[in-house]
């Protein structure tokens, strides 16, 4: 082998010794640079981590108020419902109280003429007092928005009385026409809460 040759070899040994040696040094630089970018990673992931517990804290928070503000509305609605239960009642049993109280002087009325009645003598008298009496109670019950169903002279209403018998009419106008009345019909502010009873001309 002439020397020349030998040289080319080493020489070609020498670049290829070179170039193991540079990657070998790339290599070792690109391992530190992972090895420093690793703690960056950790770093960010538990800030990452951190933040989620914030949120789920946060989130837990207003659950938690949430759940509070509902509990009281129940409790107040529960109170409400109570409440209104309790006035219902109270105005069931005591509704009729106003009319109870203004119909008591109409008993008392009543109780002195039944007193009057075992000493008068005179029949008219009494007659009158129970009259008067009759039209105070109308009155009273006026006030509370009860009426009278008209039936003198009436054309038959449905609406307001019942049929308990036909008879003919003494003439013809009075066919269709209420003849008499054998019980007294009354509405409550404008409703029928009695239909008259009466006897209608055919």
């Amino acid at each position: 082998m002439s020397e020349e040759t030998k040289d080319k070899e080493q020489e070609t040994l020498d670049n290829s010794k070179e170039t193991l040696q540079k990657e070998q040094e790339a290599a070792d630089k690109s391992n530190e640079t992972t090895a420093e970018d690793t703690p960056q990673e950790d770093s960010q992931e538990e800030e990452k981590e951190l933040t989620v517990e914030e949120k789920l804290d946060k989130a837990t928070e207003e659950i938690a108020d949430l759940k509070d503000q509902l509990l009281r509305k129940i409790a107040e609605f529960d109170n409400y419902r109570k409440r209104t239960i309790k006035e219902k009642t109270e105005l069931i049993l005591n509704g009729g109280e106003k009319t109870i109280v203004s119909i008591l002087p109409v008993i008392d009325d009543m109780e002195r003429a039944l007193k009057n009645m075992q000493k008068a003598e005179d029949v008219a008298a009494v007659l009158e007092g129970v009259e008067l009496i009759y039209k105070k109670f109308l009155d009273i019950l006026e006030k509370q928005g009860v009426k009278t169903i008209k039936t003198e002279n009436e054309d038959f209403n449905v609406d307001l009385h019942e049929a308990i018998a036909q008879l003919p009419a003494p003439t013809d106008e009075m066919k269709g026409k209420i003849l008499d009345c054998t019980l007294t019909g009354y509405t409550m502010n404008d409703k029928v809460i009695r239909h008259a009873q009466v006897v209608v001309g055919l």
